[in-house]
């Protein structure tokens, strides 16, 4: 079955109304669903559902809900990666892999050895990104569309890492400590974590102390240098491991 997405007002009490113009299209034109057929709604709030089509029309595709159940698919844990920005596609593989393996939001940072730059239309690339996890969310049937967060500098990310549970850091001069290591040393299982990866070239030694010096855990993703698009995927099935299976 087909999965969309929907916000929370546009769920009634027995019925559903799909108001993308763009899954509007694709329930008409590619899927061609008509009355009678079933589909899947996520609120992207907490709430999914199985649903059958009543009516298809130009602005709206309207469905009665059949079953209601709480998201079955999302990770417990909530994982924010900030994620050195890199080159070329190199991102788009970043976001979908990591929301496959169930990471709550990514947010671009621009450090040091960031080697792209805002031309000032990078709101385009973010706005690619968007659809990238829309369309892996879609095949994996998660609950909600992780966010692609607004890009910051190195210094910006700083100022909200105090908002985590914890703040991991893989590090590649770190060769003892292990993510294992930090998450069955924690007292309680935590709600929100930071997972800090650096773009091509890593995190230059300054902004590495930096990272230290507020707190973050330093830890090793093994015995090999990752490359970043592999690093966060790495990292995240890691921690998933440990928490969630």
């Amino acid at each position: 079955m087909s999965r969309f997405f929907v916000d929370a007002a546009d769920v009634g009490e027995s019925t559903i109304r799909i108001v993308s113009k763009e899954d509007i299209r694709h329930i008409a034109k590619v899927l061609r669903l008509g009355e009678g057929d079933r589909i899947e709604v996520s609120d992207s709030t907490q709430w999914e559902y199985e649903a059958e089509i009543l009516t298809v029309d130009d602005d709206c595709v309207e469905a009665k809900i059949l079953d209601k159940q709480k998201f079955a698919r999302e990770p417990q844990v909530q994982v924010t990666l900030f994620q050195g920005i890199p080159k070329q596609s190199k991102m788009e593989t970043v976001v979908q892999k990591c929301v496959e393996m169930g990471v709550y939001r990514i947010v671009p940072v621009f450090t040091e050895r960031t080697v792209v730059t805002d031309k000032g239309n990078f709101s385009k690339k973010r706005q690619r990104w968007q659809k990238v996890s829309a369309e892996a969310v879609k095949q994996c049937r998660r609950g909600i569309v992780p966010e692609i967060g607004q890009e910051i500098k190195f210094r910006q990310m700083t100022e909200h890492l105090r908002e985590f549970d914890l703040v991991l850091f893989p590090y590649e001069n770190e060769t003892g400590r292990t993510i294992k290591d930090s998450l069955r040393g924690l007292d309680a299982k935590p709600g929100e974590i930071a997972l800090i990866i650096g773009p091509e070239g890593g995190f230059s030694h300054g902004e590495a102390q930096a990272l230290k010096d507020l707190g973050a855990d330093c830890v090793t993703l093994g015995r090999t240098i990752l490359r970043t698009e592999t690093a966060g995927l790495a990292a995240l099935s890691m921690i998933m491991y440990e928490l969630e299976l």
